[in-house]
C-alpha cells in the first residue's frame, strides 16, 4: 500500500485529485492539506509517504527537499500550467503533474515514483498559448453568457442555493441551466465541472473574467438570471 500526502489550496482541485487516487486499490491517501504548515507536519507524522504538492503553495523547495530526504520520503509536484517541469526535476523532486493532467497519467505517475523512478511528462513544457486549448474554446463558444455565469460560480466553490442568491433567481432555474451545461462539457456532476474548467486555460480564463465581472456587480446591482 503506498500512502499519499496531498496538499494543495484548491479544495476543488484537491477533492478531484483525490477521488482520481481513491480509485486505485494500491493508493491510500493518509493526509490531505490546504497549507505549508499541515503539509510539512504531515511529512513529519507519516516518514516514507509520497508527498503530492501545489507549486502555488510556494514552499521553500530547498528545504522541502531536505525534508523528504530526512523522512525518506518522495515529492511529486503539481505545477501550473504556464511552467516548466524542468526545473523542478533538476531541483531533485521525483515527479511533476500539470494541473491539465489526466486520471491515467496521475495515477501512472504515482505508481512510478512509488517504484522508485522519475516521473517526466510527455511534455515538458505545456502550451502557453491559450489558443492552442481547442476543447476548452469550443465548449466556452457553446456556453451561453447566463450558463457561463453558473460555471464561473461553480469554479469558486458555490452550492445551488448561493448560485440562485448572487443571479437572483431560483434554485430550480438553476438547476435547469446545470443540465444543460453538463451536456455542452460531457460532465455528470459539479465537480467534474469545476476540474474541467481548471483544466482547460481558455474555458478557465473565461470563467474568471466573468467570475470578476459578479463580483463587481454584487457591489451594485446585481444581474439575474432571465
Amino acid at each position: 500500500m503506498n500512502r499519499i500526502i496531498l496538499a494543495d489550496s484548491q479544495a476543488i482541485f484537491r477533492a478531484g485529485t483525490a477521488k482520481v487516487l481513491a480509485t486505485d486499490e494500491e493508493l491510500r491517501i493518509i493526509a490531505q492539506c490546504a497549507d505549508l504548515d499541515r503539509m510539512y507536519h504531515a511529512i513529519m507524522t507519516f516518514p516514507g509517504a509520497i508527498v503530492l504538492f501545489a507549486a502555488s503553495l510556494q514552499p521553500d523547495l530547498t528545504r522541502l527537499r531536505m525534508l523528504l530526504e530526512t523522512t525518506n520520503s518522495r515529492g511529486i509536484v503539481i505545477a501550473e500550467n504556464h511552467e516548466t517541469a524542468a526545473n523542478y526535476l533538476q531541483q531533485g523532486f521525483r515527479g511533476v503533474v500539470f494541473r491539465g493532467v489526466t486520471a491515467q497519467a496521475l495515477v501512472e505517475c504515482v505508481h512510478r515514483v512509488a517504484a522508485g523512478e522519475f516521473w517526466v511528462p510527455p511534455q515538458l513544457v505545456q502550451p502557453s498559448l491559450p489558443e492552442e486549448d481547442l476543447v476548452g474554446a469550443r465548449v466556452r463558444d457553446r456556453l451561453t453568457p447566463k450558463e457561463m455565469r453558473i460555471v464561473a460560480l461553480i469554479v469558486q466553490g458555490c452550492k445551488n442555493r448561493e448560485i440562485a442568491l448572487r443571479l437572483k433567481t431560483t434554485e430550480q432555474v438553476i438547476k435547469n441551466y446545470l443540465r444543460s451545461i453538463y451536456d455542452k462539457t460531457g460532465v455528470s456532476d459539479r465537480l467534474e465541472l469545476a476540474l474541467f474548467t481548471i483544466h482547460h486555460r481558455v474555458l478557465a480564463e473565461a470563467a474568471a473574467e466573468v467570475g470578476n465581472s459578479i463580483e463587481a456587480e454584487s457591489q451594485s446591482t446585481p444581474t439575474a438570471v432571465a
